[in-house]
């Protein structure tokens, strides 16, 4: 598999050309950018960041739920929560 080299440029193309080496880098090319013939800096494009991998059943025994959890609210919490109740 060939790879391409990277462009080299050097720091004051880098900055009269800002802009569009910023195009071809965001178009996956890499860019060296170099001081007196010496390679400084690499401008590249911002990898994609991965998504977390979602596996149901993960924390399978890690969570416990009481027998009760969606009975209904006893009146008087249920009343709070409806903005009922004198304060």
């Amino acid at each position: 598999m060939a790879t391409t080299r990277p462009k080299q440029v050097n720091l004051y193309e880098a900055k009269s050309h800002l802009s569009q080496l910023v195009r071809e880098a965001a178009a996956g090319a890499e860019i060296i950018i170099a001081r007196a013939g010496e390679p400084v800096a690499r401008l590249v494009p911002l990898a994609e960041e991965a998504k977390p991998i979602r596996r149901p059943g993960r924390l399978k025994g890690q969570i416990w739920m009481s027998d009760d959890f969606d009975d209904p609210l006893p009146p008087d919490i249920l009343a709070a929560f409806e903005g009922e109740g004198g304060e």
